[in-house]
């Protein structure tokens, strides 16, 4: 793995990191004081120079920011959700505040995406509220809500074949199918025993996702018969706080985790916080393991324009990208 471009921001912690789908080497970063427990939120926006990275814009708001959205129709737009149950909308070509800001959540946003069938400019978010809203960014209020979750739902997003058509996971160990043109679930999996953190639709296959959940387990799961899973990756020993499909192979995706469950003490001793590549067609499906962090990593993503720079972000107030080795044998 070539060294990796880094950038401190002393007292942010990063919960999201998001490539521009417009210009290479543009990363948008979603962090938040006091490990978003309490304080403010900052969005980052930063471009790769000769020397690493560097901020082109960063814009504050009065409660931390825990997703980040590219727009799909303007370079220069992106949706960020905090903790005050709001979602805002920025523009950097203006180094101002929000656009707009958009609150009918009644508890923390923790997921936001914007739609990527053509003809649709929607963006989708999901909250503790137990609720998942849809909103057209060029109007001021939500265009729908969805209620079915039992707990939190902390990741929602849209599927990149099927318009109206996105996925949630919840704390309530389920994953769920929605179409919003019928207002209502498509179809329920009970995909774990443990609180689901996060999901990703396949860039190839329209039927198949993938879920991560504290159980430290990874699950592939196709629609047309969802009763077992299509495959299971083992080998976090942390929560998976996040999993992303690769936008250039197949069967490759990427993951990471952190552990909320064990102690202070147990965390300092063990001192992994890891990134693991995965190609789950093989079978030995553990492509590489990535350890240059020393707390929690919360963000991750695969650029759309490099088939092999991943940018994560950590709450030890560090944002990387980087290109491990793995990325660069054809899968």
């Amino acid at each position: 793995m070539n060294a990796a471009r880094t950038l401190r921001v002393p007292g942010r912690h990063g919960y999201a990191a998001e490539f521009s789908p417009y210009l290479a080497g543009r990363l948008a970063c979603a962090a938040a004081q006091h490990y978003g427990i309490a304080g403010c939120g900052t969005l980052l926006i930063l471009d790769q120079n000769e020397s690493g990275l560097g901020i082109f814009r960063s814009f504050d708001w009065n409660d931390g920011l825990f997703d980040v959205t590219w727009s799909e129709n303007n370079e220069h737009v992106l949706v960020t959700c905090s903790g005050d149950g709001s979602l805002q909308l920025w523009d950097t070509a203006k180094a101002t505040g929000p656009l707009q800001v958009y609150k009918e959540h009644s508890q923390e946003v923790y997921s936001v995406d914007w739609s990527q069938t053509r003809g649709e400019q929607l963006v989708v978010s999901g909250s503790w509220d137990r609720t998942v809203k849809v909103w057209d960014p060029t109007v001021g209020k939500s265009l729908c809500t969805f209620r079915g979750h039992e707990s939190v739902i902390y990741s929602t997003i849209w599927s990149p074949h099927i318009p109206g058509c996105f996925a949630s996971a919840s704390g309530d160990q389920t994953l769920r199918i929605w179409d919003r043109r019928a207002a209502g679930i498509r179809i329920v999996v009970p995909a774990h025993q443990a609180e689901i953190l996060s999901c990703d639709w396949c860039k190839y296959n329209e039927n198949l996702l993938v879920t991560g959940a504290v159980d430290c387990s990874l699950r592939g799961w196709d629609l047309r018969n969802v009763r077992q899973p299509v495959f299971e990756l083992l080998g976090h020993t942390y929560a998976i706080r996040r999993v992303k499909f690769s936008p250039f192979h197949a069967s490759v995706l990427a993951s990471c985790s952190y552990d909320f469950t064990v102690s202070t003490g147990d965390l300092a001793m063990l001192n992994k916080y890891f990134q693991i590549f995965w190609n789950f067609s093989k079978p030995d499906p553990l492509l590489d393991t990535v350890e240059h962090h020393t707390e929690f990593t919360c963000g991750l993503d695969l650029s759309l324009q490099s088939p092999t720079q991943v940018a994560d972000c950590s709450w030890d107030e560090t944002i990387k990208i980087y290109d491990p080795a793995c990325l660069a044998v054809p899968a």
